[in-house]
């Protein structure tokens, strides 16, 4: 049901406005002239105006010219006599959303009026999906005052506009594909397919489908036709997570689409001409990684036309407050929570953490930390994990700095109690791999269980153990 304002002097007509209406189950408000119209929409929400043309006083098309001018924004149908068309002309050209002549038939104003509450709906519907999109972006904001984050903001600004392959490499967790929506958002592109493919979550066997698509029979299972990543991104962008991740067989293939924009579906033999635009996350030294072998030169080339580095949370200490006031009042809008702020001394262990899983990290802690609290204000004491790992930090700068004395006075090298760890050195590197090595011994070689133990992620347990550590702990 709606509430329909109609404005018409003559009872005769008003009559069957009203009768119309409220037979099609809406609610009908009648008003002689435009002086009690504004009466009446100054106390009610309007959903439709239907307005006689020919008024005393103000006429139809002044009155919604005033409607206009006092942010009304309610559409209007105008009312005209036979000889009048031009006057729904004028009408429609001020801004009616549509006209209906005298004398009124029921079916013509039925379906005027189901039309326009059409297309009232519609317009609702695209303001709250604007909205949604401009909150949704916001959220994509980058956060960041540090001197390192605003160079590599210019670089965006500069980059996006161009179709330049871009290669943002960073440890997990520093917000790479935040970067990337960036660089799309802020290109002539920012209208078209967004995609993203993680390489290093797909099995070995379906990357090749998921990027470049199949024809039906291409293999067990391929029942249908199926477009590949690159296809769905044709006139967008297409984000390679992990590019790191993929097989040195597939990059000649990824090589040849990014040179020639063109492929062929597995199991196909027409080519396929695609306008991607491409942009390649890695948490590795690509350039490291392929000069020992494991990543073709070639490809690693050509997606680093423009390199950027991420730098890790604990090289932007400053920029901590606000990312974790920002989680924080997100966190509290989602559960329903006042929060006012985070004490000084939280915010001290905040900064000293060295946040291994950098912003993600801060995130979730933060997130645990609003759930958790009955204060206001997030305090110190929710951060326990935080506190543990920041003194952590502190002893490991200190022993970094340590002098041969020292070490001789902490008896570094000597046998090791039961359990316990021996190392010859207090090189941070050599503890992670002993310590690996040892949680792997007690875990039987269980991955997950080793990771569980250390406190990191699976993932990142992979990696160390595919890094240079590698031949030390496997």
């Amino acid at each position: 049901m709606a509430t329909i304002l109609y404005v018409d002097d003559e009872p005769s007509v008003g009559l069957v406005l009203e009768d119309t209406l409220t037979r099609a189950g809406h609610r009908a408000l009648g008003a002689h002239n435009v002086v009690e119209a504004l009466q009446i929409l100054s106390r009610e929400t309007i959903d439709l105006i239907l307005s006689d043309y020919r008024m005393p006083g103000l006429t139809g098309l002044e009155f919604l010219a005033l409607l206009q001018r006092e942010g009304y924004d309610i559409p209007l149908i105008m009312v005209t006599g036979y000889a009048s068309i031009e006057h729904a002309v004028s009408a429609i050209k001020a801004g009616a959303i549509d006209y209906i002549t005298k004398p009124i038939r029921t079916q013509q104003l039925e379906l005027a009026v189901e039309q326009a509450l059409e297309y009232v709906k519609l317009r609702r519907e695209n303001e709250s999906l604007r909205r949604e999109v401009m909150e949704f972006r916001n959220e994509r904001v980058i956060v960041g005052e540090a001197l390192a984050i605003r160079r590599i903001q210019q670089t965006v600004a500069t980059v996006a506009p161009t179709r330049a392959t871009i290669l943002l490499q960073g440890e997990s967790g520093t917000g790479k594909e935040l970067f990337a929506r960036a660089i799309h958002d802020q290109s002539d592109r920012r209208d078209r397919t967004f995609i993203k493919l993680n390489c290093a979550a797909l099995p070995e066997g379906l990357i090749e489908s998921a990027l470049f698509g199949h024809e039906r029979g291409a293999f067990t299972g391929a029942v249908k036709r199926v477009e590949g990543a690159f296809e769905r991104a044709n006139g967008g962008t297409l984000l390679l997570d992990e590019i790191s991740e993929m097989k040195l067989e597939l990059q000649a293939k990824l090589l040849r689409v990014l040179q020639e924009q063109e492929f062929e579906r597995v199991g196909g033999t027409s080519p396929i001409r695609v306008d991607v635009r491409v942009i390649a996350t890695t948490n590795r030294n690509l350039a490291d990684y392929a000069a020992a072998g494991a990543f073709r030169q070639d490809l690693y080339y050509r997606l680093s036309v423009v390199p950027i580095d991420i730098p890790p949370l604990r090289e932007r200490r400053e920029d901590i407050p606000m990312l974790a006031y920002r989680f924080a009042q997100r966190t509290a809008t989602d559960v329903g929570k006042e929060i006012a702020g985070i004490a000084p001394d939280a915010l001290q262990i905040l900064q000293s953490y060295p946040w291994p899983g950098n912003v993600r990290e801060l995130q979730h802690a933060v997130e645990r930390a609003v759930i958790l609290t009955h204060d206001p204000m997030l305090q110190a004491h929710l951060f326990d994990q935080q506190r543990g790992g920041s003194i952590q930090s502190l002893v490991q700068q200190v022993l970094s700095r340590a002098t041969p004395s020292t070490l001789a006075a902490l008896n570094v090298g000597s046998s090791a109690p039961p359990n316990g760890i021996v190392l010859s050195s207090l090189n941070v590197d050599e503890a992670e791999q002993a310590l690996i090595k040892r949680a792997l011994e007690m875990t039987g070689g269980n991955r997950t269980r080793t990771a569980e133990l250390l406190g990191i992620s699976v993932r990142t347990l992979r990696n160390k153990l595919n890094g240079p550590a590698r031949a030390e702990v496997s």
